[in-house]
C-alpha cells in the first residue's frame, strides 16, 4: 500500500468548485472531487501553521497547552512511526517555516526530505544594497514602513520570473520525481506540501488572465492582518490575486492526478488533499487570520480523501472531522497501531459509511480564543467561543 498527501497552506474551501464556488477556475479540483470522498464538515484544530503541523504528526490538539514551536523529542510523530514500521516516508516542501528556528525538527522525522526555497520572506537570496519597493508595499502586511519580510520577498521574486523556478513548481516537480521513481515499489508515504496559496499572492500572467480583474492602481498582493480599510475595488483585486494563485495550485494538482492515472495508483494508493486553515479575504470586515475570531472562512476547511480499500468516490461525507484525524487515518491505513494518547480517529468508516467519530470538536489559538463546534447527529448546529 502507498499514500500521497498533497497539502496546501491557507486554501479556502469557498474558493473551490466542489464546495460551491462558481467563478474560480479550478478544473482539477473538480476532477479530484469525482475521484474521492468530499468532506463537508472538516475543521481545523490548532492555529496557525506550525501548531497545525504538530497535530499532523501527533494527532493531538496543540493549542490547549502550547503555541507555535518545534515538534518535541517526546512527541509521537506519524511519519516517524510509519518509518519505524517499515514504511518509507518522504517530504517535499517549500514551506520555509520547517527550516527555521521555532518550526524546525519536523522534517527530520521523515526517512528523507527535499526543499525548495523562496516563499514569502524566506531568507534566501542576498542583496546587500538598498531595496527599491513599490510604495504601496509599505502599507501591506505589517503596516507602516515595509518590514524585512516584505523586502526579502521582493528580492526572492527576481529569481522566479519563470514559472519553472517558482517554489511551488519546484516542490511538485520533486514530488512527481519521487512518484516516477517509486511507483512500482510498495509501502511508502509521500507528502507534497506547498506554502501556496498563502499570501503574498505571487503567480503568473496566464493564471491572472483567467479573471476579470480591472485593477490598474498600485501594486497590491499581500493583505494586512487587520480590519479592512481598503475600497471595494482593492478588496476585489486581492480576491482575484488569491484566485489566480488557487488556479496555479490547481494546475499542479492536475499533474499529480495525471500520474495517479498514468501508473494506475488508484488501485493501491491513498490520496489525501488538505490544508492547514482558510483565510479571510474581506469577509466580516477582516483580512487574514489570528487577529479575530476564527470564522468559518478560516476554520472550515476543504478535505478530499481517496481510500482504495473502499473504492468510494464522488460522494460527500457530513461527519465532523479535524486535522488530528489525518495522522490516525494514515497509521490505520498502513496497519500500524495508533499511540494510546492519540486523540484523532481513523476515518476509514467515515469514508465508507459516514459513521461519525465525534459529536464535537475544539479549535483555537494558544492563549487566545478557543472555539467548539458541536454537531447534532450529522448536522452542525452551532459554534461557541470561549
Amino acid at each position: 500500500m502507498k499514500a500521497i498527501m498533497v497539502m496546501y497552506d491557507s486554501l479556502n474551501r469557498r474558493m473551490l468548485p466542489p464546495y460551491g464556488n462558481t467563478w474560480v477556475h479550478a478544473p482539477n479540483f473538480k476532477r479530484l472531487a469525482k475521484e474521492s470522498v468530499i468532506f463537508e464538515n472538516s475543521y481545523v484544530g490548532s492555529m496557525p501553521c506550525m501548531p497545525a503541523r504538530r497535530e499532523l504528526h501527533t494527532g493531538r490538539y496543540n493549542f490547549l497547552h502550547r503555541s507555535w514551536g518545534p515538534i518535541e523529542p517526546y512527541d509521537d510523530s506519524m511519519p516517524e512511526i510509519l518509518k519505524a514500521n517499515g514504511i518509507y516516508t518522504h517530504l517535499v516542501s517549500d514551506h520555509y517555516h520547517y527550516w527555521e528556528d521555532g518550526g524546525c525538527t519536523y522534517h527530520t522525522r521523515y526517512k528523507s526530505w527535499e526543499i525548495s526555497r523562496g516563499q514569502e520572506g524566506d531568507k534566501w537570496k542576498g542583496e546587500a544594497g538598498d531595496i527599491e519597493l513599490p510604495e504601496s508595499l509599505n502599507n501591506t502586511r505589517h503596516g507602516g514602513e515595509a518590514g524585512p519580510s516584505i523586502k526579502q520577498d521582493w528580492v526572492n521574486r527576481k529569481y522566479m520570473q519563470d514559472e519553472v523556478n517558482h517554489p511551488q513548481a519546484k516542490t511538485f516537480a520533486m514530488g512527481m520525481d519521487f512518484i516516477h521513481k517509486n511507483h512500482q515499489a510498495d509501502d511508502w508515504f509521500l507528502q507534497i506540501e506547498t506554502f501556496d496559496p498563502h499570501e503574498p499572492y505571487f503567480s503568473y500572467q496566464q493564471y491572472k488572465d483567467l479573471y476579470p480583474d480591472k485593477h490598474i492602481g498600485p501594486h497590491y498582493d499581500w493583505p494586512p492582518y487587520q480590519k479592512v480599510s481598503e475600497e471595494q475595488e482593492l478588496v476585489d483585486h486581492m480576491r482575484y490575486e488569491n484566485a489566480a494563485l488557487v488556479s496555479m495550485c490547481d494546475y499542479y494538482l492536475g499533474e499529480v492526478l495525471d500520474l495517479m492515472d498514468k501508473y494506475n495508483l488508484w488501485e493501491d494508493t491513498m490520496l489525501i488533499v488538505n490544508t492547514d486553515h482558510g483565510f479571510l479575504l474581506g469577509e466580516h470586515g477582516w483580512w487574514a487570520k489570528c487577529s479575530m475570531p476564527f470564522y468559518n472562512e478560516i476554520a472550515h476547511t476543504p478535505l478530499f480523501i481517496w481510500d482504495p480499500r473502499s473504492g468510494i468516490k464522488s460522494e460527500k461525507r457530513n461527519s465532523l472531522v479535524q486535522t488530528i484525524d489525518i495522522p490516525a487515518t494514515l497509521l490505520e491505513y498502513f496497519n500500524v497501531d495508533l499511540p494510546a494518547d492519540m486523540e484523532g480517529k481513523a476515518l476509514k468508516d467515515v469514508i465508507k459509511y459516514d459513521i461519525p467519530v465525534r459529536n464535537a470538536g475544539l479549535f483555537g489559538l494558544f492563549g487566545a480564543l478557543a472555539h467548539r463546534v458541536v454537531f447534532k447527529q450529522i448536522n452542525p448546529i452551532h459554534i461557541k467561543q470561549y
